[in-house]
């Protein structure tokens, strides 16, 4: 799915429909890792746009160098990172949950697993950024060291280091919530 200027993605070379087949394959990650950097459902939603106008009017610039997805979440990350910068971030703080949708045997299991999302995801929101970040992309979107890398700007080694801590900063929170 990764070729040159992004052709192999449709028989046309009409940018609408490549789009389209980009939105359908990827706007649920866009718009995930969206959140995930900035808690909020609404700026999510507006980021996500912001993106695939930004996709769209850049289609063919798309190099190659490192997968689609990764060079979309790439561009999905500065953009959360330009809104969070912005003053009215600073001075108001968005938090909203993502609750699954999914059906499952019955409502106690439903709410059982509900219940221990919610508690993870809290405990993961809780870690700053940096860590924040690789944890989302080794284990959400199951993102090579590489891609990692390439998404973050930093090195390979780095990607391993805060992995490492992140996960032992989520041990430790998990832990503390469980004494509680």
């Amino acid at each position: 799915m990764e070729g040159h200027y992004l052709a192999s993605l449709s028989y046309t070379d009409d940018a609408t429909t490549v789009l389209g087949e980009l939105m359908r394959e990827y706007g649920d990650d866009v718009w995930r890792f969206a959140y995930f950097m900035t808690k909020s459902k609404d700026l999510a939603d507006d980021i996500s746009q912001d993106v695939f106008l930004n996709v769209y009017e850049k289609l063919y610039t798309y190099r190659g160098q490192c997968s689609i997805k990764s060079w979309l979440l790439t561009i999905t990350r500065n953009r959360c990172l330009n809104v969070m910068k912005s003053f009215f971030l600073r001075k108001v703080s968005l938090v909203g949950w993502i609750f699954s949708t999914q059906t499952v045997r019955s409502a106690e299991h439903e709410l059982f697993d509900r219940l221990e999302t919610k508690h993870i995801w809290t405990c993961v929101m809780q870690l700053p950024i940096k860590f924040r970040e690789p944890l989302l992309l080794e284990s959400h979107y199951e993102m090579s060291m590489k891609d990692i890398a390439y998404v973050l700007g930093i090195s390979e080694g780095t990607v391993k280091s805060r992995l490492h801590r992140a996960r032992k900063k989520l041990q430790m929170i998990l832990s503390e919530k469980e004494g509680e």
